[in-house]
């Protein structure tokens, strides 16, 4: 599965999410919706719901027809109120250089220190283990 199709199933999870009624007999209502499909592969689309949720995506297609440089972006955010009352905001963007999300509700690494964050304890149980526990290397056929 590409990059781009792992976006699109997201927000079309995001979508249906937002359409299932948060109780029996509620409703919560589509209140804006737009898309766009462009010859060239581009596209644009964007929904509100009636409880607040905001998404929107553009996609494009870079280099299109250069050899090993076109590429797929998709550029969009997301927000909505978590259900403990927190607004969450996600910005995000898929490329040929992977893909990266930005919010304040995503977990940051320290900044100002050059200390790497600590190694969790079974990793560094296994580390250990593999340490004791070497095998000499065997020349491989080749």
């Amino acid at each position: 599965m590409s990059l781009f199709q792992f976006v699109v199933l997201a927000l079309v999870a995001v979508a249906y999410g937002a359409s299932v009624p948060a109780k029996e007999g509620s409703f919560i209502p589509i209140v804006k919706q737009d898309s766009e499909v462009n010859f060239d592969g581009s596209y644009h689309s964007s929904f509100e719901t009636g409880n607040g949720i905001v998404a929107e995506e553009h996609g494009v297609l870079k280099n299109a027809g250069v050899d090993k440089l076109e590429a797929e972006e998709v550029v969009g955010f997301v927000s909505y109120t978590a259900p403990d009352g927190t607004p969450i905001s996600l910005k995000y963007i898929a490329n040929e250089n992977g893909f990266s999300a930005e919010g304040s509700h995503l977990p940051q690494p320290p900044v100002g220190t050059n200390t790497p964050p600590a190694i969790p304890a079974a990793i560094l149980r296994s580390l250990e283990w593999n340490a004791a526990h070497a095998e000499e290397e065997k020349p491989r056929l080749a």
